[in-house]
């Protein structure tokens, strides 16, 4: 098993069980490095004043927030000590809402709980709880210095926790501008909810694979044997004289093979 990211205890009322969190996400997209184009040699990015152009040492660095165009505060060790909430391994379960009720944009980043020495039974036992109860738990804790906002929620035998955006880091909606349903014929409305039931499948995660990433993987393994390899754009047929609505709604259930 992967080394835990975080170990501490997940606490719902009196209760608290020993977890382990571990990543549920991967990034496998190739890394690629800055190089100097003569030579092919790693750069070296420095960090350098933009005052007097030199570089400045590490120790030598300060936090500071821009508060005004040019103008800055700085921060220093003892106000962050300040400004932070006691640094507790708890995942303290605050509240169980609806699932359902939960607006798909706060959700961030997943990772998966796993039960610590001697908390098999009692993990078991807050999983089919949660399953049960077709609720969600919202949590606070800290990692990484930082608190956050969470959900522990049930999928399969785990308990999986996604970190959470706060309420105010959401842009609200009605920044912009969206259309009324008004203007839509009854025609085109059925129309365009055939063309979706045409499209209907089950979900299944594995159809849908990173195709930029498979050629630039084809591409990289070809140039590390000094090939090259010619890669075939998939383009999607534009037809300019398609101008009407309904008509794009026919042709595209066409298509679909729907009369």
């Amino acid at each position: 098993m992967a080394r835990a990211l975080w170990k501490g205890t997940i606490a719902f009322g009196l209760v608290s069980i020993p977890v382990e969190l571990h990543t549920a996400v991967r990034d496998h997209r190739p890394r690629f490095r800055m190089l100097h184009a003569k030579d092919q040699s790693p750069v070296r990015f420095q960090r350098v004043c933009v005052t007097d152009g030199r570089p400045v040492a590490w120790e030598d660095l300060v936090k500071g927030y821009e508060y005004a165009k040019g103008r800055f505060v700085v921060l220093t060790r003892e106000d962050f000590q300040a400004a932070a909430v006691e640094k507790t391994k708890t995942v303290d379960i605050i509240d169980f809402v609806d699932a359902d009720a939960i607006d798909d944009r706060y959700f961030e980043t997943p990772y998966y709980l796993v039960p610590g020495k001697g908390g098999d039974r009692a993990y078991a036992l807050l999983r089919e709880a949660i399953r049960d109860s077709h609720r969600v738990g919202i949590a606070k804790f800290i990692l990484r210095d930082a608190q956050h906002l969470a959900a522990v929620e049930v999928i399969g035998d785990a308990l999986v926790l996604s970190i959470m955006r706060f309420a105010d880091e959401l842009v609200d909606v009605s920044d912009y501008h969206l259309p009324a349903a008004g203007d839509i014929r009854p025609a085109e409305l059925e129309m365009a909810k055939a063309l979706v039931n045409s499209l209907a499948a089950e979900w299944d995660p594995a159809k849908y694979t990173d195709q930029y990433r498979e050629n630039l993987l084809k591409i990289i393994q070809a140039k590390t044997k000094g090939k090259t390899v010619t890669l075939q754009p998939e383009q999607e047929p534009r037809q300019a004289e398609v101008i009407d609505l309904m008509e794009r709604l026919r042709q595209s259930l066409a298509q679909t093979g729907q009369p």
